[in-house]
């Protein structure tokens, strides 16, 4: 369907030709007309697939020809006043506010409406002074946006349209109690829409309280990932990811590299790993000033771009082109997460790769993974130790012409099958692997389908 069909007004489709935009995605075919008639709406969507436009475009056409007397509903901005927020976009983290905010932005250059964006990580006083000249549209996190509201700053009582952008996401992160109160402070007879890539139970409940009889937009089933993404794993023991990290970035050709830890601490450690192997890498998380977010993805979106090893923080805020690797050095606690995360690859249309790093213990998240996917991902060979990789021993055996005792064998199996290394005398031959580690190697080999 073309951007022309919809009914959007001159400056809307100017500013998308200028973006060189004709077609529209399945998301924004299905949404903007729903949107456009005043209905709630919930809307299911790969990430990538331009589930931003599919909200941004409709919600600035209905401020602009609101404003310019179109439609009969009444206009909450009065002469010798300033303008009331009309708009709240709901947002889970500072990077993805940022994104829409840069999609209003390009979306409505050409319409003078006004849009600002608030959270935390920065001083508020910049965001103070922008709010008092007046928003239409106000895109927020929860936390940054309840301290302003709680001080004076913010009046939501003129909302006519609340969307909620990755709802799924702030519930995750623990924003529920948040996200009451902010709709308290809306009115009733608002427009309710959420977007999401997954729709979990806890989301459809809510939508009972919050939305007036929705419109499902489904384009790809619940938790998909992008087709033309090429998904891999490697068995592999904890301690030896940092050595296949480093060698899979050494040997791999990518435009640009984005890995996945699952702690701040983990991502710092790992940064400081691959800067040891002589690979430039840089490290996004929480503990990190707003301010160092950005310069890090300025400096990810350049044209050397570093290895960008990153918290869970970015797997839905990160709208990067050109990332062509996703690692997953940690697995993801549930299986949603792994789907956004490879979501950053293989984004409008383009391929992508997607490596896990699977440890003996993270087998049981991989087999919810597969279960979630509906199909078994293809395991890699596993990775050789080389003698120079292979740690030494604190503890080895004593050279064969010491004259003390030799130590006496121990009959049976010991209970620690992670050991590694023999307690047998130097000259004699190695021991074969033991029963846990034969399953383990054959289980490597082929992971029974979850």
């Amino acid at each position: 369907m073309k951007f022309d069909e919809f009914g959007l007004v001159e400056p809307i489709l100017r500013a998308i030709h200028a973006k060189g935009y004709r077609t529209a995605t399945p998301i924004q075919a299905k949404a903007i007309p729903q949107f456009l008639q005043g209905r709630d709406l919930i809307g299911c969507a790969q990430t990538g697939t331009g589930k931003t436009a599919a909200f941004a475009l409709p919600t600035l056409q209905k401020l602009y020809a609101r404003r310019n007397g179109t439609q009969k509903e009444g206009n909450h901005s009065r002469k010798g006043k300033r303008r009331a927020i009309r708009a709240l976009v709901l947002s889970p983290t500072r990077e993805l506010a940022a994104q829409i905010g840069a999609s209003f932005s390009a979306y409505g250059q050409f319409m003078g409406l006004r849009h600002m964006i608030v959270h935390g990580g920065v001083s508020q006083r910049p965001q103070v002074r922008s709010l008092q000249k007046g928003v239409d549209t106000l895109i927020a996190t929860p936390g940054r946006l309840l301290d302003l509201i709680g001080q004076g700053h913010i009046d939501l009582a003129g909302v006519e349209i609340l969307i909620l952008d990755e709802a799924d996401r702030m519930l995750d992160m623990g924003f529920i109690h948040d996200l009451r109160r902010i709709v308290k402070y809306t009115p009733r007879d608002r427009q309710t829409l959420m977007f999401s890539a997954t729709m979990p139970e806890a989301i459809r409940r809510l939508t009972t309280e919050w939305l007036r009889e929705p419109v499902h937009v489904q384009v790809a089933p619940d938790a998909a990932p992008a087709e033309k993404v090429e998904q891999s794993v490697y068995f592999v023991e904890p301690r030896q990811k940092p050595l296949l990290l480093s060698r899979f970035l050494h040997d791999t050709r990518s435009t640009r590299a984005l890995v996945f830890s699952r702690t701040k601490h983990g991502a710092d450690k790992i940064v400081r790993g691959l800067l040891r192997d002589g690979i430039q890498a840089a490290a996004i998380h929480g503990n990190k000033s707003q301010s160092a977010r950005q310069r890090v993805l300025e400096h990810f979106k350049s044209d050397r771009p570093p290895v960008l090893v990153a918290t869970d923080i970015a797997a839905r805020g990160l709208d990067v082109h050109g990332i062509s690797h996703v690692i997953n050095y940690d697995m993801p606690l549930d299986p949603e997460t792994y789907v956004h995360r490879i979501g950053r690859t293989g984004r409008a249309g383009a391929s992508g790769i997607a490596v896990s790093f699977c440890g003996r213990d993270e087998h049981p998240r991989l087999r919810l993974i597969e279960r979630l996917l509906r199909h078994a991902i293809t395991v890699e060979p596993q990775q050789q130790e080389t003698p120079q990789d292979a740690p030494t021993a604190t503890k080895g055996p004593k050279p064969a012409s010491c004259k003390s005792r030799s130590p006496r064998r121990r009959r049976g199996k010991s209970k620690g099958s992670f050991q590694e290394g023999s307690h047998q005398k130097a000259a004699t031959p190695a021991r074969k692997p033991s029963a846990v580690s034969r399953a383990f190697s054959k289980k490597a080999a082929c992971f029974p389908e979850g």
